[in-house]
């Protein structure tokens, strides 16, 4: 079975989901075939098409767009059929040739399933796997769902129509979706992130009563991300007399940097809220490592694969109880779920927490452990994407 994916890139090195995804279609003689933008990390687990390039130089445009229309001669049929499909929406001639253009790659493809590894990547696209004789297949993650659609409204009316099936990674993205306007009666597969266990470093015993508490947090310096309520958090641990160091993994824009470092300076945590910056997956998984605790602040998360490395790690996990997080922490069983973005109440158990007995945190974080070791592996997540296919 031939099948497409398409990304804006090719996944690094430390992008677990995707690279473990085509490793495991491979092994089971699926031949896959990456389309995105560029290579410039020298992806080569699988064969990679780039769409054509533009520029600015009109001389060369020209070159180039003459060059890539003569490459598409053979599949004439192919482009004829796209054009029909996009001419009943309304799409002009000109319009229809650059999107021809661009999308080349697809159109010149032979493939049983074209799969947009991200929503927003479907549009502009919605018509094109059929075209090709191909199954549409789109996944969902929290900006597909959560974010584009509120700016965009109606933005995937097209993807609903043409769309043979749907990969989510949370009950919760699913049913989003279908407020959006998906069908009841699609297809669809939840395929949560995995954890790929033998990558992450040995679980670190805690010592006895270790000062100061460590606290991590993985996420970009943004709003979605309820870095102000973590800070809030902080200032309500300070207040209580509590010795921590709270680390926040993440890049962000210098503007958003500026603002939470001020934010910080204000509450007067400097001393106590780090922002580390954007590192590897390595050097994160080596920092978490060294926690005591993992908090989660965002306002809304698809799933979160860093609050799954986390219990992996053996470490006490709290999140707001908001999005698809209480699929993945179990309240009272893997971790704690707070009422959403309440800092005050998010405080107030990380203190009960800290004076918890022992033997039952631990009871807490060796559940936690061995659910993701047995649901949340990347052997399981490899299957059901063969089955996604299959079936």
């Amino acid at each position: 079975m031939k099948i497409g994916i398409v990304l804006s890139q090719p996944p690094g090195y430390s992008e677990i989901f995707f690279n473990s995804k085509i490793e495991g279609l491979q092994k089971n003689g699926f031949e896959v075939t990456l389309f995105c933008q560029n290579n410039n990390v020298g992806f080569n687990t699988c064969k990679v098409e780039r769409f054509s390039k533009t520029t600015s130089n009109p001389i060369l445009q020209l070159f180039w767009f003459f060059r890539v229309y003569m490459e598409l001669l053979p599949y004439f049929k192919k482009v004829m059929n796209w054009y029909s499909l996009e001419n009943k929406h309304g799409v002009s001639k000109w319009s229809f040739l650059k999107k021809a253009y661009i999308n080349a790659p697809i159109l010149k493809a032979d493939l049983d399933w074209l799969h947009f590894g991200f929503g927003t990547l479907a549009l502009e696209r919605e018509c094109i796997a059929k075209a090709i004789g191909a199954k549409m297949a789109v996944s969902f993650r929290g900006f597909d769902i959560n974010v584009y659609p509120k700016k965009n409204p109606d933005c995937y009316h097209l993807v609903w129509k043409h769309v043979s099936k749907v990969h989510s990674i949370s009950n919760y993205l699913l049913e989003e979706a279908r407020c959006l306007g998906l069908q009841e009666t699609t297809p669809y597969s939840i395929i949560t992130p995995a954890v790929k266990l033998n990558h992450l470093p040995k679980h670190k015993k805690r010592e006895k009563d270790s000062k100061p508490l460590k606290i991590v947090t993985i996420a970009r310096l943004h709003w979605m991300k309820g870095i102000d309520n973590l800070i809030e958090t902080a200032s309500f641990l300070q207040a209580s007399q509590v010795d921590f160091e709270w680390l926040v993994i993440g890049g962000g824009s210098t503007e958003e940097e500026e603002r939470y470092l001020y934010h910080i300076y204000e509450k007067g945590l400097t001393n106590n809220v780090k922002l580390l910056g954007k590192r590897s997956h390595q050097e994160t998984l080596e920092i978490l490592y060294d926690a005591d605790m993992y908090i989660q602040t965002s306002l809304n998360e698809g799933f979160c694969n860093a609050v799954l490395e986390a219990q992996a790690l053996g470490k006490l996990c709290v999140a707001f109880n908001t999005g698809g997080l209480p699929e993945n922490i179990i309240d009272q069983k893997t971790g704690w779920l707070v009422e959403n973005f309440n800092s005050e109440k998010l405080a107030q158990k990380i203190i009960e927490i800290i004076e918890m007995p022992a033997e039952q945190k631990k009871n807490i974080t060796s559940f936690a452990k061995n659910r993701v070791i047995e649901k949340f592996n990347i052997k399981k997540q490899q299957q059901q994407f063969v089955a996604f296919y299959k079936s």
